[in-house]
């Protein structure tokens, strides 16, 4: 799955069992998210593969920007397409990597052995055992050991800040087996650890600790372009530093016949070639040397798909909800509150009012997309409405009292249908504008004490953005805010976007139905002074804090849904974000070199996994 997918999990047993006494450990095949797992032990293959896809083909697809590491630990630098994982920025499954545990795309949020053959937790949930597959190695053929997945961890969590957030609370690993590695809590009852301790990428620390090419001692602190070793089904077999990069399926891949892996990894080669202009990399698809095509502009699914191939029937088009229906979705403009000028509140809110979506949805995207009001957007976890029931209780029972129009006013982003109601919304962006200290004068919004003019900066990743923050620049002008644009390439921003170091940031953040440990990094007042974390809003709130706490420790799926309305509704009232907009629906153009099994797996549209070349054998 392309995302980066977070969870919280009641455990279930994967077989009926009789109760175990206290002291005993059961180890399962599998860990369950909502509802116990749906295959037992020994199963065959997952429901939604092709157990007959054929193997080998090649596609080509295209990534934005550069990169500059295969390295995924440090958190530094561009990491390569292939070799992200579910942490980095932009998230994703490595090829060349793998976990302890593997999430199957038919249920949400139920993983199974894949390093591990199996995994084993007490009732308190104060610590994991995983117990290694015998037949589990490296690609130069050395098993994988308990002290390969001791060292992954103190590595990741010694040198990245997202993994650091993450697993705050697994204080120790090590080896307490022959093939057992156990990982050991500082606090009990966070049935979500487990879990996300399964996520942890396995690096090989015989390679790591060895010189490499240049007969020096390789640093896994720093950024490297030498191809990084794994166990995973492909290896880096060729690259061009920044501009592209090959993976190849390897024949001797230990876990190919896993129950876990048949009907996947069936493609031969897997290529990334970079491009800095989306329009460009569009280009490459119609002329054919590019495979597959994820649209990401309205206009251009609507008008640009009119070329001989597609009418011909050589390119096809899918919109596939799959990758959607677990997914909860925040995007928009981020506004860094570490900044003076975005600490009221009032500016904040005045902000969201001057931004037009009906007048963008009407012009360039064709009614296509929906307007964003929650963190959680299309999921149950969105709140509505107003509080009830027990999400009333645990916004009274905050420390600090909630701002009255929480209880009483439900979230409703302005609406600019006419020029008329965006008169009226910029009226009443000046109104709170005023309420901040500031005041009109002439043409430029100023610091009533000071005189200084309001003005900041929103930093793009590229230029697809320009035609939305273009309009949104332009109708702050209208009240004498000054905005400018600045659009760099993928590696700057990053960069700066770890660093904190911009005013305002297009940036999204996606939720998985189980939201949990994770939501430290997002939102945590430890976390907005953590450079690399996600907090990019710089966001400091005491109940927000306690709030997290109580996602992680909620002890039970309807206490868990409550706590995050009530979350999603202090997210809300703070204004951290001007939303945007998104649809629930990926949109698929591809040669017709593939094919996918007909019934996808319902929280995934599967590719590249479990796709295959129609080509092989002709």
């Amino acid at each position: 799955m392309f995302r980066v997918v977070f969870r919280f999990f009641i455990v279930l047993l994967a077989l009926a069992a009789q109760p175990a006494l206290a002291e005993e450990l059961i180890w399962h095949h599998a860990i369950g998210v909502i509802t116990a797992p749906k295959y037992p032990p020994g199963f065959k293959h997952f429901d939604y593969v092709n157990p007959d896809a054929p193997k080998g083909g090649a596609v080509r697809l295209t990534a934005d920007g550069t990169y500059d590491s295969f390295n995924p630990v440090p958190g530094k630098g561009q990491l390569a397409s292939g070799v992200t994982t579910r942490l980095s920025v932009g998230g994703g499954l490595s090829l060349v990597t793998e976990t302890l545990m593997k999430p199957s795309l038919d249920e949400d949020g139920t993983s199974y052995g894949l390093l591990a053959e199996a995994v084993a937790w007490p009732d308190d949930y104060s610590f994991v055992k995983f117990r290694l597959r015998p037949e589990a190695t490296w690609a130069d053929g050395q098993p994988v050991t308990p002290e390969d997945v001791v060292f992954s961890f103190e590595r990741f969590k010694d040198l990245n800040p997202a993994y650091a957030a993450y697993y705050a609370h697994v204080v120790k690993a090590e080896k307490t087996g022959a093939r057992e590695v156990t990982f050991t809590f500082d606090q009990k009852g966070n049935r979500e650890l487990p879990s996300i301790v399964g996520e942890l990428d396995i690096l090989p620390k015989h390679w790591w600790l060895a010189n490499g090419p240049d007969g020096k001692p390789r640093d896994i602190s720093k950024t490297t372009l030498e191809p990084i070793m794994g166990s995973g089904p492909y290896r880096i077999a060729a690259f061009s530093p920044g501009q592209w990069v090959r993976y190849e399926l390897r024949k001797d891949y230990w876990g190919k016949d896993l129950n876990v892996n048949i009907g996947a990894n069936n493609l031969g080669t897997i290529t990334y070639t970079y491009y800095t202009d989306l329009n460009v990399a569009f280009e490459s698809f119609r002329s054919g040397a590019t495979d597959l095509w994820l649209e990401n502009a309205a206009m251009r699914w609507k008008r640009a798909y009119d070329f001989p191939a597609v009418k011909e029937g050589r390119v096809k088009r899918e919109e596939l909800p799959n990758d959607y229906r677990n997914a909860g979705l925040m995007v928009g403009f981020v506004l860094n509150t570490r900044r003076e000028q975005f600490k009221d509140v009032n500016v904040r809110r005045a902000l969201n009012d001057a931004f037009d979506f009906e007048e963008l949805n009407r012009t360039i995207f064709f009614g296509l997309y929906k307007r964003i009001d929650s963190y959680f957007y299309g999921t149950e976890l969105a709140s509505s409405g107003l509080p009830q029931g027990r999400e009333l209780e645990i916004l009274k029972g905050l420390k600090q009292p909630v701002d009255p129009e929480i209880l009483t006013k439900p979230y409703r982003n302005p609406v600019s249908e006419t020029p008329d109601k965006l008169r009226d919304n910029l009226r009443m962006a000046i109104a709170l504008f005023a309420k901040a200290g500031y005041e009109l004068r002439g043409n430029q919004m100023v610091s009533k004490t000071t005189g200084k003019p309001f003005s900041f900066e929103i930093l793009l990743d590229g230029p697809t953005i320009e035609k939305v923050a273009l309009p949104f620049a332009n109708n702050l002008k209208k009240i004498g805010v000054n905005v400018t644009i600045r659009t760099v390439d993928s590696a700057q921003f990053f960069n700066r976007l770890r660093s904190f170091d911009y005013d305002v940031v297009y940036y999204g953040m996606s939720q998985s139905t189980n939201p949990g440990n994770e939501q430290r990094d997002f939102w945590t007042s430890a976390a907005a002074d953590q450079p690399g974390s996600r907090n990019y809003a710089g966001i400091k709130d005491a109940d927000i804090d306690a709030l997290v706490q109580q996602v992680i420790f909620a002890k039970d799926r309807p206490t868990l849904i409550d706590t995050v309305h009530a979350l999603d509704r202090l997210l809300l009232n703070g204004a951290y974000v001007v939303p945007s907009y998104t649809r629930r629906t990926v949109w698929y153009a591809y040669w017709d070199k593939f094919a996918h099994p007909a019934a996808l797996p319902e929280y995934s549209s599967g590719f590249p996994d479990i796709w295959w070349s129609k080509q092989v054998g002709q």
